[in-house]
């Protein structure tokens, strides 16, 4: 036994050592300097979408990823149409029948049934058909998903609509219009709209009270068999089930659709960029509220990749970037200050500087941001500002696809824009499109895209205090573009008209 106990003792002392002696080795090799780490190249091949996508029968493309670590089944239906496709003076109506699609009942159960139903299946089930594109989602246990999609082809193909519930829910937008000003962010949004795309812009046609108030529940109904229809249909779905039973019971939501419907048309392109120059809209608020715009870009221009680093080193990567470096942290100005250069999906979406300070230093900041815009027009990029950017973009490229429901979602989206079609191999190529930026090529776009000519400034302050400027740094808002200042009227929250 003694012999035993001295033999096991040996045993665990070796193997003690054996640790040390590689923990020491290993402690050996770690440098003394964190920047002196050196770490392997990332290696990660991006998913395919053909490999995730098929076409049922009825036309759906569906994006599909069994999924069996948890027994859960997610699953989106994006449908192609929106609040652009509102009747005129019916603004609203596509908000209305989409809140109402998962929250007005069904045929075979009220809404509160409904509600009830969903609750006991731990179910979570929402519809929405505002802005650019719609959607229906239903995230339930795999076990139930046999009633589920009873459910779910129930209020896509047939809802009710209850009287009851669309009272309520106009009830609930009326309430939310009158306090369309009492927030300076809801403002700054709406102007820059405006001023960025023009009155007639699709999105500019504001909901009123007069459109909400004359909805019916006939409009909804209309609205709904026109627009909602496998037509418009594109579905992601991950989680627990196998692939070729969950596509069998797709093809069954989806069969002998009670409505002929129509294919929903493109997004509206016409748009009008506003006359540059400065535009102030008072409100009494603690900072002013200032973006900087000019025209934008969609997702599919030659020079998107090359806009999308010169914009981080300008000001869409965080502390690393101009902006942020010059107006938050060398100045003091603002807590928050940033750059956006989105390519819009559906059409060009504008570029956007924005920042909050206060009323006596919003000029000052404002002419920080431009100085900054202009330098990274005039003067090379550095090497290391462009290193940085491009591994913000490369280092962090397999979050886009970090769950199988983030795959297949993406994948969808791609598919309502019409990238999948055009462009296909987006994902697999966009490393490579990113490392090819060169700084010649960040201060081409930069010349090009930043037209400081056509710089429009809208803040939404304190006028006076704004137009006061601070002592320490007289800058004058009508020298800082073409254009001279204008003030811009509030809206009548109810009407959207502008207030004398």
């Amino acid at each position: 036994m003694n012999t035993m106990k001295q033999f096991v003792a040996c045993v665990c002392a070796l193997g003690i050592a054996a640790t040390l002696g590689q923990t020491l080795g290993q402690a050996q090799d770690i440098p003394d300097r964190p920047e002196k780490l050196t770490f392997p190249p990332l290696v990660y091949d991006p998913p395919k979408p053909a490999d995730y996508r098929t076409v049922l029968k009825s036309g759906v493309v569906v994006y599909i990823y069994p999924d069996r670590e948890r027994p859960l089944i997610d699953l989106t239906i994006h449908i192609k149409g929106g609040s652009h496709l509102d009747p005129k003076g019916k603004e609203g109506l596509a908000a209305l029948t989409g809140s109402l699609m998962a929250r007005g009942g069904i045929p075979s159960k009220p809404a509160d049934e409904l509600d009830e139903e969903l609750e006991f299946l731990a179910a979570r089930l929402s519809s929405s058909l505002s802005g650019l594109n719609g959607s229906v989602s239903l995230n339930l246990l795999s076990k139930d998903v046999g009633r589920g999609f009873e459910i779910l082809r129930a209020i896509i193909a047939a809802p009710s609509f209850q009287e009851d519930k669309l009272a309520l829910r106009k009830t609930q937008t009326l309430q939310g219009l009158k306090q369309r000003n009492d927030n300076s962010s809801s403002i700054e949004s709406r102007e820059r709209a405006h001023l960025g795309y023009g009155d007639d812009f699709w999105y500019n046609r504001h909901v009123t009270a007069a459109s909400i108030e004359s909805i019916r529940r006939e409009d909804l109904l209309a609205f709904h068999h026109k627009w909602v229809h496998p037509k418009n249909f594109v579905v992601s779905i991950s989680g627990d089930f196998d692939r070729e039973e969950m596509i069998r019971r797709l093809n069954g939501v989806f069969a002998r659709w009670p409505h002929e419907g129509e294919k929903a048309p493109a997004v509206p392109q016409k748009m009008k960029y506003g006359r540059p120059g400065v535009y102030i809209v008072d409100k009494d608020v603690n900072q002013g509220r200032v973006s900087i715009i000019m025209p934008g870009i969609r997702w599919d221009d030659p020079d998107y990749y090359a806009i999308q680093v010169m914009n981080d080193i300008l000001g869409g990567g965080g502390f690393t970037s101009r902006i942020t470096n010059r107006v938050r942290s060398d100045e003091g100005l603002a807590y928050s200050a940033r750059s956006a250069f989105p390519g819009g999906g559906h059409y060009p979406i504008v570029f956007r500087a924005g920042f909050q300070s206060k009323s006596r230093t919003v000029a000052y900041a404002t002419s920080i941001v431009l100085e900054e815009i202009k330098r990274i027009k005039d003067e090379p990029v550095t090497a290391e500002e462009l290193l940085t950017a491009k591994k913000s973009f490369t280092d962090t490229f397999p979050n886009n696809f970090s769950s199988p429901a983030q795959v297949v979602t993406q994948f969808a989206e791609d598919e309502l824009i019409g990238r999948f079609a055009s462009q296909p191999g987006y994902w697999t190529k966009y490393r490579d499109q990113i490392e090819a930026v060169d700084i010649k090529a960040v201060q081409r776009v930069a010349k090009r895209r930043l037209d400081l000519a056509k710089a429009i400034v809208l803040i939404v302050g304190q006028k006076d205090e704004i137009l006061k400027g601070h002592p320490d740094h007289p800058v004058k808002l009508e020298r800082l573009t073409r254009g001279g200042v204008t003030e811009l009227p509030m809206r009548d929250p109810l009407t959207m008209q502008p207030l004398k």
